[in-house]
């Protein structure tokens, strides 16, 4: 199993329903990307968030599944009018179950 995780930070102009868009496009992948198992996101409650005001994770079958799920059309999809809202941090890492 492998895991990606991420946070971003808004840009200023980003609107609230531009938000809750991004929520539900991440969920949407759940079913469309194969290999990806679970999707987790919402928004960051932690007071020591740094400044990340959404984060998540996804697990994804095998290291395969996760390199293969960059480049999906529905991901990139998400991405081209994703990036300009944000500013993201990600972590990938093998889960060793």
């Amino acid at each position: 199993m492998f895991i990606h995780m991420f946070a971003f930070r808004w840009k200023a102009e980003v609107t609230e329903e531009q938000k809750q868009r991004v929520i539900a496009e991440i969920r949407k992948l759940q079913g469309q990307i194969p290999g990806l198992v679970e999707t987790f996101v919402g928004f960051n409650t932690s007071p020591r968030g740094q400044g990340y005001e959404l984060g998540g994770v996804m697990k994804f079958s095998d290291e395969a599944a996760l390199h293969a799920y960059g480049p999906h059309p529905v991901h990139q999809k998400l991405l081209s009018w994703l990036v300009p809202l944000i500013e993201p941090i990600e972590v990938d890492f093998e889960s060793g179950t």
